[in-house]
């Protein structure tokens, strides 16, 4: 397994400005609470799951198997 982020380093630079402007919760979602932080739970889980492979919610981070 590799975690990597996302090729596309405008994307990326454009993520990391709204995670500073959300104090490090995802820019993507409108809730804020602990399963909002970057990395967020949902990612997390599929972290856990071994046969994901995709990119979190936002787009900032890829899972390679």
């Amino acid at each position: 397994m590799q975690i990597t982020f996302n090729e596309d380093k405008k994307l990326v630079e454009a993520i990391r400005e709204g995670l500073k402007r959300k104090d490090g919760h995802c820019p993507c979602r409108r809730e804020i609470n602990e399963d909002t932080v970057c990395m967020c739970r949902e990612f997390r889980e599929q972290i856990a799951d071994p046969d994901f492979e995709g990119y979190c919610h936002c787009m900032l981070y890829y899972k390679k198997k």
